[in-house]
């Protein structure tokens, strides 16, 4: 019973001890924590708000740097590509105007040519009118030197429907050298009978001359004035263009 009685006066004074008081805060120091604590939140707000701002700026001044570049890259393609195209057509141009030229002159020296032969066969015919009895004896070689080309015993001879008389006259005398000369060169005796072609004469506007057939017409030999006044340009035109236009 002692015991007993001990152990409940010890709980006793054990459970009658005093708990530590707890601290207080009034009102004034509460509500400056919350100043305080504000106050960083809003900071923090602050500075991420101007780290946010900072970097948006940068980011778009970045963006804006990089299409002012890609603007600017395409406004010198276009001009480059402008430029190439301005640079073509006047390459274009100038090779046209300088074939242009080119033509031209060419155009004019074939004019120039060609007032030529015709101030030549003027002269020419003039000439021919002028000179009497020695046609017969032109006309005659030309008809010989025929003969000689095609080397046949019959031959028919075309002429001018004016020059029928003087050519018919020229025949006989023609025959007898071409038989004089294929006689001197061969030894051969050869003849040849010449017969002016009525049905088909040469044009009146040609200078004159003969142009000589055989075979029904199947081999000819041109031997007209026009013809030979042709071959005669041609060959001289180096040394006529050489006059007329020297080169520097």
């Amino acid at each position: 019973s002692s015991t007993v009685t001990a152990l409940r006066f010890g709980l006793h004074r054990q459970g009658s001890r005093r708990r530590p008081p707890v601290a207080t805060m009034d009102s004034t120091e509460a509500q400056k924590q919350i100043e305080q604590m504000t106050s960083f939140i809003l900071s923090e707000a602050t500075d991420k708000a101007n780290d946010i701002a900072k970097k948006g700026e940068e980011e778009f001044s970045i963006e804006v740097h990089r299409l002012i570049t890609e603007q600017k890259e395409k406004i010198r393609q276009g001009y480059e590509r402008k430029a190439k195209q301005i640079e073509t057509q006047y390459a274009i141009a100038k090779s046209m105007a300088i074939n242009k030229q080119r033509l031209e002159k060419i155009k004019a020296r074939q004019d120039v040519m060609g007032n030529i032969s015709e101030d030549v066969k003027g002269e020419l015919a003039k000439a021919i009118q002028a000179s009497g009895n020695n046609s017969k004896d032109f006309i005659t070689k030309l008809i010989v030197q025929g003969l000689l080309m095609l080397l046949e015993a019959e031959v028919n001879v075309r002429c001018r429907k004016c020059d029928k008389q003087l050519v018919n006259d020229c025949l006989q005398a023609a025959s007898d050298q071409y038989s004089e000369i294929i006689k001197t060169q061969t030894g051969a005796t050869k003849t040849c009978k010449l017969t002016i072609n009525e049905q088909d004469f040469l044009p009146e506007s040609c200078l004159g001359g003969v142009a000589l057939s055989c075979f029904g017409g199947k081999i000819t030999i041109d031997n007209s004035m026009d013809l030979r006044l042709q071959l005669v340009m041609d060959q001289a035109k180096p040394a006529i263009r050489g006059l007329l236009f020297p080169t520097k």
